[in-house]
């Protein structure tokens, strides 16, 4: 094939029906390319996901599979869509990602925080820098002789690359790692979190040497030895410029574009891209990468401010989802391992694995058993820090842009990069469990709390976790912790957890890192610690107006396994419930067309937040609340210490387990003088059905969403109505007056519920789940369910467009023997209406209950 002169290639073409073929013109030939690249990439992060694998490895797979190595060894494939003309236009779409990426990675590299991580982090990043660093330099005296073509290139600089890719740490691939494994707020996550910024730094300090001594790599020419002391002197006066002179600029436009100055930063904004571009063209223009020049840039922006976090805004999801992949595909492009050919080149590419793995977890783990951590927490320590990434394939790809490192040895070390990135997650995972609490004793439900003695003296304290969105659930939060809240001498001791999605983008590190500082499992014991934000500076102020001890945390984590890590708090913790808010929140906003007139308008935080709280209602140790808010704790109605105010609670009872917990709750607000209790309890009406019992029978429906579940356990309906009666007289007889009592025969229980739900007469409506539920309760489940994890009464309170303007909160009681549950549907003369069959194990309501 001839040689092709690029500088004939044009962007793009005229189309078909002008017999041009546009994979032959630059820009369609792009756009192809980048496709391709996005689709193979994304599928294989998808087949590696299970594998709790960063996306990094499924770009470079990705990369490698559509290079040399697979499908192209089909030339026509290769020259059509890969030609050699079109990659340094790849690559230079590529680097502009790289350059913004690296900008970013500096602004979430917190200087402050690593010079605040003290010795012990100092010295393990020392170690699994140093040994390493040493075991490359044996490794390269060892590849000199061995691989062809390695000798021609200078030592110093054959040394320093070999040295650099094996000593490297990825910061941003092991913050992903570590949250991806519930660690990062962990002794373990903190310290390897600490090591690998110290590590990063040192990488960026390395590379530039590493491309300072590298020059133009094979035959240095007349080059000398001077060159390389001018590009260092020079990139330090860079590097000591931009911390002196546009550091301080950097701060003034921050604070200019805080939140108190209302400014249009869309110019600082616009200022600060260019700012990055001139960075790296001042670094290559003395002769580092560019890529360290943007680095630097981003070192020089203030951090966790309003300012930070629009530059996130505008770049991130651009930069990392679609020219990131670009970058790591291209260095997947340029890897042939059929370059690695014979038993001494696969050899040699064990040497490089095993070395690199040797040297870094050796180094690291002694340094932390001299630190006096434990074993199995250095060894996990080790496998962390041998973590590469995005700045290894940054050496590699200059290294073999210098031509020090030619294909075969670029492919051995991309390999190696790979391997040991891929072997983190699943070794960690085999060697290290992080250790659970010590097994005190618990209150799984209401009703083991002891409230009083015969002195009236506390004897059990009441522990609850609350799990947020963010700061606008914060009144709704507090009213009801406060409406629970025993006005005796005992002291509600209150966990916050702040849910947070971890999510593909770089931000989730910086969350993760301010999670550190209070974050799970550490809660902040210290009444002098930082209240960073204003979720937590709000239950602060709430904690010194009450006598409730108040502990936030942070769960940063995929929505998918988010209950993990509320369930493992609420077990740590030994909480006695588990507060959640619904998916859907209702607030009233005033109608622009009739301003006499306020509207309901409705917020939906998303179906994953729903499942979320469906699996913590399924996977819960202890009693679970559900909170549907319409507005509740605005305004008038919130309860304080001094309130004088009454808060309308009303309990609906039907009777059962769920409905006895709703019972206790409403025990422990009708001890505080600002909320008034009114339960009105349903009571069959005789010979409303004509039938005693109701016959359930396990739905065979696939939509078993719109089905209600209800506990499949074997029950003696006899022993739960006297327990429903013993709960309902203890309750009266204990509060007497005080509370309101109301009994209703129900005619037509949705039509009763509904009516009390639009009276408006109530603040709070408080309702068992009904798991195991009464006749009454048995009979609604023929309806189609909106919400059925709320339970038949929830849902029909919680459903939009029933005109119900009081919150609802719904109760499942922590029972073992009702685990177990299943979607079912009521059974008609033997014939199951919903489902259309008469076959499946029934469940009977009323005189027997038996599956």
């Amino acid at each position: 094939m001839a040689p092709l002169n690029i500088t004939s290639i044009k962007t793009s073409s005229n189309g078909v029906w002008q017999g041009d073929n546009p994979l032959d013109y630059a820009f369609p030939l792009l756009i192809v390319q980048t496709t391709l690249i996005l689709v193979v990439s994304r599928f294989l992060a998808f087949l590696f996901k299970p594998l709790r694998q960063p996306k990094v490895i499924a770009e470079i797979v990705g990369g490698i599979l559509l290079g040399p190595s697979a499908f192209g060894r089909n030339k026509t494939y290769m020259h059509r869509i890969f030609p050699s003309w079109s990659t340094p236009i790849l690559e230079s779409v590529a680097s502009i990602g790289l350059l913004f990426f690296l900008f970013l990675v500096g602004l979430e590299l917190d200087l402050n925080s690593i010079r605040r991580s003290g010795k012990r982090a100092f010295s393990i990043a020392l170690a699994g820098i140093s040994l390493p660093f040493i075991c490359g330099i044996g490794v390269a005296i060892v590849l000199r002789k061995t691989v062809d073509g390695t000798d021609k290139v200078g030592f110093a600089q054959f040394i320093v690359f070999m040295g650099v890719a094996l000593s490297i740490t990825a910061f941003p691939v092991l913050a992903r790692i570590l949250a991806e494994l519930k660690l990062l707020t962990t002794r373990v996550g903190e310290t390897a979190m600490a090591a690998a910024a110290f590590n990063d730094v040192a990488a960026w300090i390395l590379l530039a040497l590493a491309v300072a001594l590298a020059g133009n790599g094979e035959g240095q020419g007349h080059k000398s030895p001077l060159v390389s002391i001018w590009v260092l002197l020079s990139g330090i006066g860079f590097v000591i410029f931009m911390m002196v002179a546009i550091r301080p600029v950097m701060k003034w436009v921050g604070r200019r574009c805080s939140p108190e100055n209302d400014v249009v930063d869309e110019a600082y904004i616009c200022l600060t891209l260019a700012g990055v571009l001139v960075s790296g063209f001042m670094t290559d223009l003395i002769g580092i990468h560019s890529i360290f020049g943007a680095f630097v840039f981003g070192l020089t922006i203030p951090k966790g401010g309003n300012f930070a976090e629009r530059l996130m805004e505008r770049i991130e999801d651009f930069v990392s989802g679609l020219l990131l992949p670009l970058y790591f595909a291209s260095s997947g492009l340029k890897t042939d391992v059929a370059k690695i050919h014979g038993g001494e080149a696969w050899g040699l590419l064990v040497l490089v694995i095993s070395t690199a793995c040797a040297g870094k977890i050796v180094g690291t783990f002694a340094v932390a058993m001299m630190c006096k951590i434990p074993a199995r927490e250095s060894l996990t320590l080790g496998v962390l820090m041998n973590t590469k990434g995005l700045v290894e394939l940054i050496v590699l790809n200059i290294g073999k842009e210098k031509k020090v490192l030619n294909d075969e040895m670029f492919a051995i070390l991309v390999l190696m990069a790979l391997f040991t990135t891929f072997i983190t997650t699943p070794t960690v995972m085999a060697i290290y469990k992080p250790a659970r609490g010590a097994t005190a004793k618990t209150n799984r439900k209401l009703g083991d709390l002891s409230t009083s003695s015969k002195y009236d003296s506390v004897v059990d304290q009441l522990r609850v976790l609350a799990c947020v969105y963010g700061p606008g659930n914060v009144p709704s939060i507090i009213s009801l912790i406060e409406s629970t809240r025993s006005t005796k001498k005992s002291l509600l001791k209150l966990f916050i957890m702040h849910l947070v999605e971890l999510t593909e983008r770089s931000s989730s590190i910086i969350l993760a890192q301010r999670a550190r500082k209070n974050g799970f499992p550490f809660f902040n014991r210290s009444s002098r610690g930082e209240w960073r934000d204003r979720l937590s500076g709000a239950f602060q102020a709430y904690s010194q107006l009450g006598r409730v001890s108040v502990r936030p945390t942070t769960a940063i984590s995929s929505l998918s396994t988010m209950h993990e890590d509320i369930c493992h708090v609420a077990e740590e913790k030994r909480v006695t419930m588990i507060i959640l808010l619904f998916h859907k929140h209702w607030r009233m906003e005033a109608d622009e067309d009739d301003s006499g007139k306020a509207q309901e308008v409705l917020e939906n935080v998303g179906h994953g937040w729903r499942g979320v709280n469906q699996r913590v209602l399924k996977n819960a140790p202890c009693s679970v609340a559900v909170l549907v808010d319409r507005g509740y704790g605005n305004g008038s109605h919130t309860p304080g210490p001094n309130a004088t105010v009454a808060q309308q609670v009303c309990i609906l009872f039907f009777g059962g387990p769920d409905d006895r917990e709703a019972l206790k709750l409403g025990e422990r607000m009708a001890e505080h003088p600002a909320v008034k209790v009114t339960v009105v309890k349903f009571v069959e009406k005789e010979g409303a059905n004509g039938n005693d019992n109701v016959v359930l029978r396990r739905s065979s429906s696939t939509t078993s969403e719109k089905r209600y579940s209800f506990s499949t356990a074997k029950m003696n309906p006899q022993h739960e109505k006297e327990l429903d009666e013993k709960a309902m007289g203890e309750f009266r007889i204990k509060w007497g007056s005080m509370v309101g009592y109301i009994e209703k025969e129900s005619g037509n229980v949705v039509e009763e519920v509904l009516a009390i739900g639009k009276s408006g007469d109530y603040d709070l409506i408080i309702v068992g789940k009904g798991r195991s539920p009464s006749i009454m309760v048995a009979e609604l489940a023929e309806r189609q369910a909106e919400h059925a994890e709320l339970g038949p009464i929830g849902d029909i309170l919680a459903s939009s467009g029933h005109g119900v303007v009081s919150s609802v909160l719904v109760i499942q009681q922590h029972d073992v023997a009702l685990t177990e549950e299943a979607p079912l549907s009521k059974v008609i003369d033997g014939y199951d209406k919903a489902e259309g069959s008469s076959r499946g194990k029934e469940l009977s309501v009323g005189n027997d209950n038996t599956v």
